[in-house]
């Protein structure tokens, strides 16, 4: 039966690994907010009823006002490789994870995009412009509808607060989904401090989440007769598979990320984080599209 959003069953489980992984952080308000646009293909696949927007407290909730009952708030802390060289310690410096639902199609993180600053912000305002989070939200359903792995957009907000870039624009929020927002920098980050604790709690956080798929992959029936260290290599083996597929599936359609930094690479093979994105319409190896 559908479900307004107060009513979903929220998990969590990344906000309980603890105070390594992330800042518990509130979003900011953005003032004046009022819906810009929905996915009702995913809305509709989460179990969502028709009317789940216009539940009370939804979009203060969605634009940062107000925190929905269940979540969690936070932002993650990771590091990693940009433009071939080691950029440190990094993290959601816009993004604020609210926490993780169950839905009909398993279990799914939201997360908001553009919702203010956090202690890895590095300088930054924590907003997102209007002119960007349309293209996220545009190309990230258009992705999925080509059968691509991706985050999803669920909905957009958005605010006169004047945002500041190249020049004045308005402040835009964007609530996206995913499995797991789960990046290659998570498991960096760790390595290069050597907390090996801390990677091996996220690696196995990491294992449980895809248990199934993992089965799938190795074709058993249960993980119980592997070691750590054999599922950790499956799980490489399965990583390295996935976005050998998800490149082969970009040079498809022609698409250019323009940012495939380590940090912005899903542990799940997903596309994240549209930024200066391309799609050639002819292949040009001197295309440089950020």
């Amino acid at each position: 039966m559908p479900k307004l959003l107060s009513e979903l069953e929220w998990l969590n489980r990344f906000a309980q690994l603890g105070g390594e992984f992330s800042t518990r952080v509130a979003p900011t308000a953005l003032p004046q907010a009022k819906w810009f646009a929905f996915s009702q293909e995913l809305s509709e696949s989460l179990g969502l009823a028709p009317n789940w927007m216009h539940e009370p407290g939804v979009l203060p909730a969605l634009s940062g006002s107000s925190t929905l009952k269940g979540s969690e708030p936070l932002a993650s802390v990771y590091s990693g490789h940009q433009f071939g060289v080691w950029a440190g310690q990094l993290g959601d410096g816009r993004a604020h994870y609210l926490g993780e639902v169950m839905t009909p199609v398993g279990a799914m993180e939201l997360q908001l995009k553009g919702s203010g600053p956090t202690p890895y912000s590095r300088r930054g305002d924590g907003r997102a412009v209007l002119r960007s989070t349309v293209r996220e939200f545009l190309c990230s359903e258009a992705m999925a509808g080509l059968g691509i792995p991706t985050t999803r957009a669920l909905c957009m907000v958005t605010s006169p607060l004047p945002v500041y870039r190249e020049e004045l624009e308005s402040a835009a929020v964007l609530t996206r989904v995913a499995p797991s927002f789960i990046r290659f920098g998570h498991f960096e980050h760790f390595a290069s401090t050597q907390n090996l604790n801390a990677l091996k709690t996220l690696t196995q956080y990491v294992l449980d989440l895809n248990r199934d798929a993992l089965m799938v992959h190795l074709g058993v029936k249960g993980l119980e007769g592997l070691s750590f260290t054999q599922q950790c290599l499956a799980f490489l083996e399965l990583s390295a598979k996935r976005y050998a597929k998800l490149m082969a599936q970009w040079q498809g359609v022609g698409f250019c990320h323009g940012v495939m930094n380590t940090d912005n690479m899903s542990i799940l093979g997903l596309t994240i984080d549209y930024g200066p994105f391309q799609f050639m319409d002819a292949f040009d190896p001197e295309h440089i599209c950020n």
